[in-house]
């Protein structure tokens, strides 16, 4: 199996580039997301591969984060979800708010997606919905401005987890109360606004 190519970027497209590794073209497919992120046509870079294989030929399709190619496997996972549709989803939404409607069973914001109608999106929200971490749902709903490394509402729903609260529960008490995060809040103010609502 191929994990990643390092090379020359030999031909950079919307939604394929061809990346030239010691003389050899591998022809990837990759959604609009990583496109964004490609240095410039002739450089060298580095992307992460997810080798698709099936009986009748091999495709890879690549990606600049190890976040967007794990969305993608939990995409194949889905029943009726191919690669085309799984590189259509990540290119209609960036990773986190593809995470974000998942997690919020947000049928309409994955259906606005070309190519994925209201049966499949209900279909991949009921199949992926319970599989992502407890640490996937925080990131999810953290604050878009909160400092990287901030996990003042992962450790408050934590300790609603701990008190008895189910983790989805302590994951919508926390959507809740993120909205009032400021720069002072602590984690036990969160918990007591959650306690209180």
């Amino acid at each position: 199996m191929i994990t990643f190519l390092e090379g020359k970027l030999d031909t950079k497209q919307l939604a394929r580039i061809v990346m030239n590794v010691s003389g050899v073209g591998y022809e990837v497919s990759i959604p609009l997301s990583s496109y964004d992120r490609l240095p410039l046509e002739g450089e060298t870079c580095r992307i992460l591969i997810y080798h698709h294989i099936t009986e009748a030929d091999q495709r890879l399709f690549g990606f600049c984060t190890e976040e967007e190619r794990e969305m993608f496997v939990r995409l194949l996972s889905v029943s009726g979800v191919g690669p085309k549709l799984g590189i259509g989803a990540l290119s209609g939404l960036p990773v986190r708010e593809l995470k974000s409607a998942l997690i919020a069973g947000d049928i309409k914001r994955i259906s606005s997606i070309s190519g994925i109608g209201k049966k499949t999106a209900e279909r991949i929200v009921v199949e992926l919905r319970d599989k992502f971490s407890m640490t996937d749902q925080f990131e999810a709903i953290a604050s878009p401005d909160a400092a990287p490394g901030d996990t003042r509402l992962h450790d408050a729903a934590l300790a609603l987890a701990a008190l008895g609260h189910k983790p989805e529960d302590a994951a919508k008490l926390m959507k809740a109360v993120s909205k009032k995060l400021t720069p002072q809040t602590t984690v036990e103010e969160l918990i007591r606004m959650a306690l209180t609502r």
